[in-house]
């Protein structure tokens, strides 16, 4: 008999339903976890531990980490200085990481299959994914495919539409864009045509750029114009040097906007037409030659998107939503640095070639 003066005691399963309510699961997947019964993914597991001591649930929950936790990154095999830079922040990332933490780092080809099979088809238990890829429909699928498996999902550096991953890494790429439309149209010496560069229309990073151009200019610089249609590049020095020759010949260029690099073919144009200098230019990332190019006064404005910001914060998301990292991270984008003459370093940005 209970003592009428000592409250009943709540039923395990009733602590259950308010721990899977909090922590957006099942109660048989709030069981396994604090049972330590079953296949549960790492990420999983932590959010139930979470929320079970948020609620206070009085009772010696399990430790949230089991042996070593995979994470895998994956870039695209990409040559261009920024990939460089990126590629190196993760090794310096990746060389403070608890040795519990494996982290898999993947380069592969720009194209839909290798993505996918990368995405869906992990070599290991995978604990959380990093990815910066291209933005396809089968892409976007595969991407829910695995978030609806329970692993978070970090999209770096450019973001893709329409999947509910856990955080996107990167900076706000249309506020890049409106940067660049502004300082074009504050710098430009008289009315005219300003030549939108965009590396690639598959990367929603570049769509984003071009679009805040287009858009800063219209609405603050209505003297300027632009082409309804940005000329793809694929970061290809030629491309922008043919794109940039085709306009000067046209004489009424005053601006030029490069969402990626490319950059040789465009100061290549620019002195063969003794326009350096003449025609406004901002583009995108500090380098080593771009370092050179402001200093030589042939590029304006150079917008950095700071990698190391980008896969600290991307690391930060995933481990604290595999239980690793205590404190949430912070919410929003990365923010991004504007260089010109008077604040380049003079250390390398990459280090030398072999």
């Amino acid at each position: 008999m209970t003592d009428a003066a000592t409250p009943p005691r709540r039923k395990r399963t009733a602590r259950f339903i308010e721990i899977a309510e909090a922590a957006g699961v099942s109660p048989a997947t709030v069981d396994r976890v604090l049972n330590e019964r079953g296949s549960v993914s790492a990420a999983t597991r932590a959010r139930v531990v979470a929320a079970a001591r948020q609620l206070a649930v009085p009772r010696v929950l399990p430790d949230t980490h089991h042996g070593l936790m995979h994470m895998e990154v994956l870039l695209p095999q990409n040559s261009t200085p920024f990939f460089g830079r990126l590629n190196l922040a993760l090794q310096r990332s990746m060389q403070m990481l608890d040795k519990r933490i494996v982290m898999h780092r993947s380069i592969l080809a720009e194209d839909d299959h290798a993505v996918t099979e990368a995405i869906l088809h992990p070599r290991y238990k995978r604990s959380g994914l990093i990815v910066t890829t291209h933005d396809t429909p089968r892409i976007r699928d595969a991407l829910r495919t695995v978030i609806e498996r329970g692993e978070p999902v970090v999209t770096m550096v450019t973001d893709v539409a329409d999947v509910p991953r856990l955080h996107y890494a990167g900076i706000d790429n249309l506020c890049a864009g409106r940067t660049a439309g502004y300082f074009v149209g504050r710098l430009a010496r008289r009315p005219g045509r300003v030549l939108l560069l965009c590396s690639r229309k598959d990367y929603r990073a570049h769509i984003d750029r071009i679009g805040g151009c287009r858009a800063q200019l219209a609405e603050s610089f209505p003297e300027l114009a632009c082409d309804s249609t940005a000329v793809e590049t694929q970061d290809d020095p030629d491309r922008c040097y043919r794109a940039v020759v085709n306009a000067l010949k046209q004489d009424d260029l005053v601006g030029i906007y490069n969402s990626g690099y490319g950059s040789p073919g465009i100061e290549a144009a620019l002195r063969k037409f003794g326009a350096s200098g003449q025609v406004v230019w901002v583009s995108h990332e500090m380098l080593d030659l771009h370092r050179k190019y402001i200093e030589e006064q042939t590029m304006d404005v150079a917008i950095d998107q700071d990698p190391d910001g980008q896969v600290i914060s991307a690391l930060q998301h995933v481990l604290h939503a595999c239980g690793v990292v205590e404190d949430a991270p912070p919410p929003g984008p990365v923010e991004f640095r504007i260089f010109c003459p008077a604040n380049v370093r003079r250390s390398a940005y990459l280090p030398p070639s072999d």
